[in-house]
């Protein structure tokens, strides 16, 4: 009788359970946690992935600045050294006008003859990067730097640098004609001028008596 007793109880507390708690089992419950757990780490991963893929793209934005930055830097020195170059030798400043782009493209020659000629010789190898090299390849100036002089009349002369920018932002003013449509290229964005970029300067002679 006490072992009958014994066993109606459990077999009640069994029904008292099943009726309290009809959908949860232990085996359900520990499949359900780790059902869950499992989800949260994938959204986890995948949260960091799309953060991984931004810092990557921002980090390239970021490279692309700081080369633009690199070239307009050595541009306007470029420029400024021919500008010194015309004033101190301002009785024949007329002679340093160009006819074509010095630099990319350009025969520079040997530094000889005259100071004009010297001078243009230089320059045209300072916009080739001559200043500084890695092995063979000349890396101390612009991409593709050209260099032109124009005489805009009354004793002023217009200087021109004129580089390869990484990205197209927009074309130069209409009047820069330095290196133009020299920057486009086929099957890339860099097309109706937008890589090429430009820095100028007026050099005025004075009259001299």
């Amino acid at each position: 009788p006490q072992c009958d007793e014994r066993r109606r109880e459990g077999a009640r507390q069994q029904v008292v359970n099943e009726v309290a708690h009809p959908f949860h089992s232990p085996s359900q419950t520990g499949h359900t946690q780790r059902g869950a757990t499992l989800l949260e780490i994938l959204i986890t991963l995948l949260i960091v992935s799309f953060g991984l893929f931004g810092l990557a793209g921002l980090h390239s934005r970021l490279q692309t600045s700081e080369m633009e930055a690199y070239q307009r830097s050595q541009a306007l020195t470029l420029l400024n050294d021919m500008a010194s170059r015309i004033a101190t030798n301002r009785r024949v400043a007329a002679s340093y006008v160009t006819t074509s782009p010095l630099g990319t493209g350009a025969d520079c020659g040997t530094p000889a003859g005259t100071r004009q000629a010297i001078d243009s010789s230089e320059w045209c190898n300072a916009l080739l990067g001559a200043a500084e090299k890695a092995g063979s390849s000349k890396t101390g100036a612009m991409i593709g730097g050209r260099g032109c002089i124009e005489d805009m009349g009354n004793s002023e002369y217009l200087i021109t640098v004129a580089w390869q920018g990484l990205v197209p932002i927009s074309a130069p003013p209409a009047g820069v004609a330095c290196g133009k449509d020299q920057y486009d290229a086929t099957g890339t964005n860099c097309k109706n001028d937008m890589c090429r970029r430009t820095v100028t300067t007026l050099v005025r002679i004075g009259k001299l008596s």
